[in-house]
């Protein structure tokens, strides 16, 4: 598919303005067009669906749609970050799950614990909870599990801390940022995840926009 739409837009003289609906997996589509030199936009597909006039919907017809909503200037055009701010996303994204797995294996570790009687919470990761844990008189299967458990959590405490490096770094690159962390309570990953998920501020006539926005 990928094949096909280059060579299409390739037989164009660059630069065009094109327009489509918001829909999952079309970066490779959208930095296709972008690196032949023509303007994409990315439109509200709600909205591009309920100015559409009720026929049987088909690609044909959705196209013409879309060319008429841009003629027209009606066209729900959506803020869409850059590459660079698309690769930050990545960044945060990555290390968010990162940490949902971190907490996934703790739950596992600490039922293993709760299982022997012992109920240390938070205290469990501490180098006495840890030593503790590691004493636990366990059957071979379960003893294996906590050993890989144990190696699991220390291998995504390292990656964790090296993505907490890097968002600290484009935290205070990125203005934006730089200033929400001078807020209390606002560390370098909630105030990166911000500014990439709102983009220009400046396209929000109020707060309450911005809240709607953020959901």
């Amino acid at each position: 598919a990928s094949g096909e739409a280059q060579r299409f837009y390739e037989q164009l003289a660059a630069p065009l303005l094109i327009g489509m609906e918001a829909t999952g997996n079309s970066q490779w589509f959208v930095e296709l067009v972008e690196d032949m030199g023509h303007e994409i936009w990315i439109g509200d597909a709600a909205q591009i669906r309920a100015s559409y006039v009720r026929k049987q919907k088909t690609d044909k017809r959705d196209a013409a749609h879309i060319l008429k909503l841009v003629e027209q200037g009606r066209f729900p055009r959506l803020w869409t970050p850059d590459r660079e701010q698309r690769d930050l996303r990545q960044l945060v994204l990555h290390r968010h799950k990162l940490v949902m797995i971190r907490s996934r294996v703790k739950n596992e570790l600490q039922h293993l614990s709760m299982n022997k009687g012992m109920q240390k919470k938070r205290t469990l990761w501490s180098q006495a909870g840890q030593k503790l844990l590691r004493e636990l008189p366990l059957k071979p299967w379960a003893a294996c599990r906590r050993e890989d458990l144990l190696r699991l959590l220390a291998m995504l405490n390292q990656q964790i801390g090296t993505l907490d490096c890097a968002v600290q770094h484009a935290a205070e690159e990125n203005p934006q940022a730089k200033l929400l962390m001078t807020q209390p309570g606002v560390g370098p990953n909630t105030a990166l995840a911000y500014v990439l998920t709102i983009g220009d501020v400046s396209r929000f006539g109020r707060g309450k926009q911005v809240a709607s926005y953020l959901g």
